[in-house]
This record gives structure tokens, sequence and C-alpha cells, in this order.
């Protein structure tokens, strides 16, 4: 029987830089792939336990070699929650099947709906496990495309998904080592929202009952990893984080406990071989690349493709560590979780 637990890690002041393949440094995305997660965690685990200790830990996942294990844990990636008032906003990836009761003719606000790449918690619960979409959705999503609307679903934050964070550029300098000139970059930051209504990130952890043996050190290793710091620029103190590693509420319960499904949605990123062809019928998804470079040494890790979170397949999706160790490289293996996290939804099939 899997233990879930939900994992939110506050930023508070710290400002984040969130690399993604191709954007540039200037750029930062708003929140962390659970790959990214993954092979940040076990890189402080590695150094709090030792290498033997990494190494028992990742041969208990499947690969290519050992497809049968089944994973300790699975995180999906990070999400952003805010705060409001005693009110905490989960926003889930929308997946990229519409809900059930979703209309045929939508042409006077597909491009409003399209827009909505994350949903509230209870909005996603409902048009995904619940009664679907109804009417009163309709018209609200009409009225927001023609202007501003004031249906519950602005009353839940559907449409202020931007409002957690602010997303600056930075001017610095860089100085050659050895003709000491200067060069004048940006480096974009991500700032969460502080104080009264605080925002972060939140992931799932799924740990199963050879997982929950180990949680004692996911948590201390998260700790750690909180006071080090998440994502680029961290010299300059960026993306350090404070953990509140939270029994699951209940809300989210019914959510990961839902029965009456017809599919199932990434939270994220997703890898496997063999991908057959009846696995991806009737699927909806993206890909993403997934590149990057080793930490300590100026090599690149090889490149993946990878599902993406929102996809939807009919069969839960499983996964596994992606050997990207690079040619030449030999001081270790260099894993990217492939390792999936989904949920249960209904949604149409056509």
């Amino acid at each position: 029987m899997s233990i879930w637990r939900l994992v939110k890690l506050n930023f508070g002041r710290s400002p984040a830089h969130f690399g993604e393949l191709g954007i540039g440094i200037e750029q930062t995305s708003d929140r962390v792939r659970s790959d990214a997660l993954f092979s940040a965690w076990v890189s402080v685990y590695a150094r709090l336990f030792g290498k033997n200790a990494v190494e028992e830990l990742l041969q208990i996942f499947p690969c290519e070699k050992r497809s049968q294990l089944i994973p300790p844990l699975r995180i999906s990636s990070t999400f952003i929650y805010r705060q409001e008032n005693e009110h905490t906003i989960y926003y889930l990836p929308r997946p990229l099947k519409f809900p059930i009761n979703y209309p045929n003719e939508e042409l006077e606000f597909f491009k409003t709906y399209k827009k909505l790449n994350y949903l509230p918690l209870e909005v996603w619960q409902r048009w995904y496990q619940g009664e679907g979409f109804i009417g009163a959705d309709t018209e609200e999503l009409i009225a927001e495309t023609n202007g501003k609307s004031n249906g519950h679903l602005r009353q839940v934050g559907t449409f202020d998904y931007k409002k957690a964070v602010e997303i600056d550029q930075i001017p610095k300098i860089a100085v050659d080592r050895v003709t000491r000139a200067t060069n004048l970059y940006h480096t974009g930051f991500v700032q969460f929202r502080s104080g009264e209504n605080p925002s972060g990130l939140y992931f799932l952890l799924q740990l199963s009952p050879e997982g929950e043996k180990l949680a004692d050190k996911l948590k201390a290793t998260l700790h750690l990893l909180g006071e080090e710091g998440l994502g680029g620029e961290r010299s300059s103190g960026a993306g350090r984080f404070q953990v509140e590693w939270l029994e699951l509420p209940e809300t989210w319960q019914k959510v990961v406990n839902f029965s009456a499904g017809n599919y199932h949605t990434l939270m994220s990123l997703f890898w496997d071989i063999p991908i057959t062809t009846e696995f991806l019928n009737n699927a909806s998804y993206d890909i993403q690349e997934r590149g990057g470079w080793i930490a300590e040494n100026q090599l690149r890790r090889k490149m993946v493709r990878m599902f993406s979170e929102g996809s939807v397949f009919i069969a839960p999706p499983a996964g596994k560590l992606v050997d990207v160790t690079p040619q030449g490289f030999k001081k270790h293996r260099i894993y990217r979780s492939g390792i999936s996290l989904s949920l249960p939804i209904k949604a149409k099939d056509k």
C-alpha cells in the first residue's frame, strides 16, 4: 500500500533561477520539473550519506536492465501554491484531454480555455473527477474572453495563476579570469510572494513500503537541499527554501484514491522503453526534451525526450531511470528520472 505525502517548499524572500533547456540564462521557469528535483535530491543524498548509500538507493529503482523493480518513491514535478487568507490554492497541470461534458462548440472561449495551463485543485477535481464541465463554466469563459468574468472560476483563482510570482531580470557582470575584461549580462529570477499570503512550490510524494523506510533520510536530505538551494545561481544565495513535509490533506486523499477514472494524467515527466503503439492508443501528450550539464564537470548529459506533465494515457504509466552519462565520463553513472507519478481522471474519449 502506498503512503502519500504533500511537500511544500517555502522560498520566503529568496529568489530562484530554474533553468529550462533552450530558454537561456536570461529567462527562468517558475517551477522545477520532477527529473531535476530528483537529481538535486539524489546529489545531496550522496553527499550526506556517502557514495555507497546512493548507489544502493539507485539500485532499487527500475531501469532498462531492471525493469521489473517497483520504485521506492515517485515524485511529481513541483507546482505553484498560493495562500489566500486561511485557504491554500494548489495549482495542477490541466490534462491534455477535455473534461466530460465539455461542449463540442467552444469557438467563443477556446483560446481562453487553452491558456489555462494550470487549474486550482477545486476546479481540477470538479472537471476531471466530479461532474465535469457545466454551463456556468461556458458562460464564464465567454465572459473572460470578452473582458473579465466575476463567477466561481475567478473566485477560486482560476485566472490568477501569475499572481503567485514575479519574474525579473537582474543585471550581472562577468569578469574574464585571464584578461579581466568585463561583460554585462542578465539573469532571470523568480520571486515567490511572501508575507501575509505567501506562495511557493509543492510536490506530491508517493512512497512504497520500502520507500517509507527511507523517509527520515529523504526528509533530512531535502532539508539540506533547502539550505543549499535549488536551481541555478546558488552561489548568489538563490533557491533556498524551508520544507513542510505534510500528511496528505483530506481533499488530496480523495484525489489520489479516485477510482472512477477512465484515464491517467501525468503529474511528472515520464520516460520508458519500450513504448508500444497500444500504450499510445487514444493518448494525448506533449514531449519535452531534457538535457543539461553535469554539476562537477563541463560535460553535457545525453539528451532525452520525455512525456510532459498533463499528458493523458489509458493505462497508468510506470517509468524508469534513464542513463544519460556522456561519453568519456568515467567517475560514475548519470541518471535522469523518468519515474512517473500520475493521477486517475475522467475525460472525454473524443
